[in-house]
């Protein structure tokens, strides 16, 4: 019998990501998509390329009969709504807001932090998952097998992310006409998602307490991110492709690549490619993923699949777009 799933925030990219794989999704039934602006219109109103796929409408009801219900809601409102709202306690949430990811909670609902090359046995027996943010699993899947031998030291990270990255709410930084042909740094060092990936690292490699130093840039593309980090290292790069071959060995989706990575090899995909390169005693870490799947909604659907008993890939074996 398959599962069924509702989704909260179905108008955004996020929301928008998870209604196109759950549709498709061999062993879910996408029950609702709850909307309140959008209450009666059909999901192709909102998402065009869904003309077709589905008859769904947008709702303001909740069926508490769900499986699992994924919060795709901006930081902040996810805590609010499970705060003012009855959801059953037999109800799993997946919640791709940030609102969870250090530990918080809500009504007695704990949240297991989803990332599963991190926390794949945790999330099997989780009832509640905080997706990781997308800058965020790309830089630390870029450096979680250090941090498991103890290498991580002072590292230096740059990050190239599209703009679907800033939410489908139009702004000055997102508009078209300004994002074309330009590129920019914001939040230079202060970025949000270091806390998590602090956190996470130190999972692995408690006395780690070296600097991270991250320059996010805004790239003039609509999907992925690619990072690029570095720092002093004494393994041969044979030594260091065999750490982290090793450590990735069975996790589906991460894949280490001796040859040069293209963003569009990971572009529509739950993929993250990950590739190596010694200079003199410094390491670095390429790593790249599309934002909006294994960045966010794919990623969510991997934890549910975990979650759920499912098959960790079920639903998320897609086609890059090379061309």
């Amino acid at each position: 019998m398959a599962k069924r799933a509702g989704i909260i925030g179905g108008a955004g990219y996020t929301g928008g990501e998870a209604i196109r794989l759950l549709l498709n999704h061999p062993d879910v039934e996408l029950a609702f998509v709850h909307s309140r602006s959008n209450a009666g219109n059909p999901l192709h109103a909102v998402h065009a390329d869904l003309l077709g796929d589905t008859d769904l409408l947008f709702t303001s009801e909740i069926d508490n009969s769900v499986d699992v219900i994924f919060l795709c809601l901006g930081h902040g409102e996810a805590k609010k709504f499970l705060e003012t709202t009855d959801i059953a306690d037999s109800v799993h949430i997946i919640d791709l807001s940030q609102d969870f990811r250090l530990g918080e909670s809500v009504k007695g609902r704990e949240f297991v932090y989803g990332l599963p090359e991190a926390n794949r046995d945790a999330i099997k027996k989780a009832h509640n998952v905080a997706n990781p943010g997308c800058f965020a699993t790309a830089i630390q899947l870029g450096l979680l097998p250090l941090a498991k031998a103890g290498l991580l030291n002072e590292v230096h990270t740059t990050g190239v992310t599209g703009s679907t990255g800033a939410g489908q709410s139009l702004s000055a930084t997102s508009h078209f006409t300004w994002r074309a042909n330009n590129i920019s740094t914001y939040k230079v060092l202060t970025h949000q998602h270091l806390k998590e990936i602090r956190r996470t690292l130190q999972g692995l490699q408690p006395a780690y307490s070296g600097a991270l130093n991250f320059v996010p840039v805004r790239g003039d593309f609509p999907r992925g991110i690619w990072i690029t980090s570095y720092l002093n290292c004494d393994l041969s790069l044979e030594e260091a492709y065999e750490l982290y071959t090793s450590f990735y060995e069975g996790h589906p989706f991460t894949h280490v690549s001796k040859k040069q990575i293209d963003l569009k090899q990971v572009v529509n995909t739950n993929k993250v490619l990950i590739q190596l390169e010694k200079v003199e005693g410094k390491l670095v870490i390429h790593s790249i993923e599309d934002n909006l799947v294994k960045g966010a909604s794919g990623q969510a659907v991997q934890n549910m699949n975990l979650v759920l008993g499912l098959e960790e890939t079920a639903g998320l074996k897609l086609k890059s777009i090379v061309f």
